[in-house]
């Protein structure tokens, strides 16, 4: 049996009410993304390891492989980047020209390069020669002269409105391709040009520091997260954004201001007695979503895996056994599996292939159900998502794009303990821990002494990277804190003493 054509998800379901939750520390920014109270997303980026996607760089080429039609170029990381002709502006404006590598690049060669996908284990970062930098409403493509729309507006009417309403915003001699984002559907004129006039002037700061910047150098930085929030997440079924940092309410307001006005009403400071997330219970569904297992009513469950080729997903009906009949039960628990899959891909940041091995099904009405349900629950996903139905084996298979390190691969690290069967936090996950729960302990009960009980690796960050945020700690909740190393801990394990 052939695999199922490609199934289409719907653009036109709507979209539940959205909270967006976020959290501000020294350390790192957290953004939780809430739909119908329950999270779907997390987005983590931490002060040292910031996402390089959407930086521009000038490189410098070091490799020229004709064979693989790639190069790898410098531009100052640990690992030399990697470019495909496919990936060349030249290449991505005449798809028919078959341009080879070695006719475009030389070593030596300096080039303005952006990175379209981060360094992901030992793979360097992706590279692209064809330059975007994105705005609230628009994408500026400046080596390009066309004008594209996202195809999430689907009107032809619409789409032929918004392409007029550009080119009249656009000078006479402008040479310079956009993309209209699905934001732009309710843009102002003015807010349209605001949005050109700002990018318009990004590039030109670039160009200009090309000029005169050695090879190696970075010339351009995409937005901090507290501010991508609203550029990038915000959208008419955003109910709230609540943020617990005094300094990053006053910066999203200012920035929401001017770019994205209608957002300024629904930012909020939180100002309550418990932490944000724990507050809203994001905690624990961060540990949760650490673990292969997830549970769903009625004792049916997941089981997810992940490797460095795919993901894997296997239902089970467990102990659910309350259909009339053996078939309405394997029925049922596929269908409700189907949301729950498509939100532990956006919760876990999923990415590449990935197989679904659902409880077999005799009827083909029920295989049928299950795969358009599976759609209607994927059509949520910001990110693209490939849906090519069953297999011959009876395993549904996806694809999701790769846009970023998984939830597991940022929070965890391979145990070493158990030779890389495992992962265990790493000690920077378990000191930003350890500190939140100290805060949440300070306002709890009134004490002389913090004293922090945990393994060396842990005690040794405290006193080395991390001890400008312990010092910052201690002077924010106004009591001393001491260290105390128990070599018998592993890893994860640590006390927090009140004395």
């Amino acid at each position: 049996m052939i695999p199922f054509e490609t199934i289409p998800l719907p653009k036109d379901m709507p979209r539940p009410p959205e909270t967006v939750l976020v959290n501000v520390t020294p350390q790192e920014t957290r953004v939780a993304i809430l739909e119908e109270q329950n999270i779907c997303e997390l987005h983590i980026e931490r002060n040292r390891e910031h996402s390089l996607v959407g930086n521009i760089y000038l490189g410098v080429v070091r490799r020229v492989l004709p064979g693989m039609q790639s190069a790898f170029i410098d531009i100052g990381l640990e690992r030399a980047a990697f470019l495909h002709i496919m990936d060349v502006v030249e290449q991505r404006q005449n798809p028919e020209s078959n341009q080879r590598i070695e006719h475009v690049l030389f070593e030596g060669k300096t080039v303005l390069v952006q990175v379209i996908k981060d360094p992901i284990n030992s793979k360097g970062a992706r590279l692209s020669t064809q330059i975007s930098l994105a705005g609230r409403f628009l994408v500026h493509l400046p080596q390009d002269e066309h004008i594209g729309i996202s195809q999430r507006i689907e009107g032809e009417e619409e789409r032929n409105g918004l392409r007029e309403r550009l080119n009249n915003l656009l000078p006479e001699n402008a040479c310079h391709g956009y993309i209209i984002r699905t934001s732009a559907e309710t843009a102002t004129d003015a807010e349209l040009q605001a949005d050109i006039d700002y990018l318009t002037k990004v590039w030109s700061n670039i160009k200009n520091q090309a000029k005169v910047s050695p090879p190696e150098t970075l010339l351009y930085a995409d937005l901090p997260l507290v501010l991508r929030v609203l550029r990038d997440m915000f959208n008419d079924n955003t109910r709230e954004i609540l943020v617990d940092s005094r300094m990053n309410f006053e910066r999203m307001q200012q920035f929401a201001a001017l770019y994205v006005q209608n957002a300024s009403e629904k930012i909020q400071r939180f100002r309550g007695e418990r932490p944000l997330f724990e507050t809203y219970g994001i905690e624990s569904e961060i540990n949760r979503a650490l673990q292969p297992r997830v549970n769903l009513n009625f004792g049916s469950y997941l089981i997810i895996e992940t490797t460095e080729a795919m993901t894997t997903i296997d239902v089970n009906t467990g102990g659910f056994v309350g259909a009339k009949n053996f078939d309405e039960t394997i029925f049922k628990t596929n269908l409700e599996a189907c949301h729950a899959i498509a939100r532990e891909l956006r919760l876990r940041n999923l990415g590449g292939i990935i197989i679904i091995d659902f409880i077999d099904m005799v009827l083909p009405e029920h295989r049928e159900a299950v795969l358009q349900e599976l759609a209607k629950a994927l059509s949520f996903d910001r990110t693209r998502v490939t849906l090519n139905g069953f297999t011959s084996l009876g395993l549904v298979e996806l694809t999701r794009k790769r846009s970023r390190e998984s939830l597991k691969h940022v929070l965890c690290e391979p145990c070493h303990v158990c030779q890389g069967r495992g992962s265990l936090k790493t000690p920077q996950t378990l000191c930003y821990e350890i500190q939140r729960e100290i805060v949440r302990e300070s306002r709890r009960f009134e004490v002389r002494e913090f004293r922090i009980i945990a393994s060396p690796k842990v005690i040794d960050l405290f006193l080395d990277e991390e001890s400008q945020s312990l010092a910052m700690l201690i002077d924010f909740i106004g009591k001393p804190i001491s260290l105390s190393v128990e070599t018998e801990y592993t890893q994860e394990q640590y006390d927090i003493v009140l004395v």
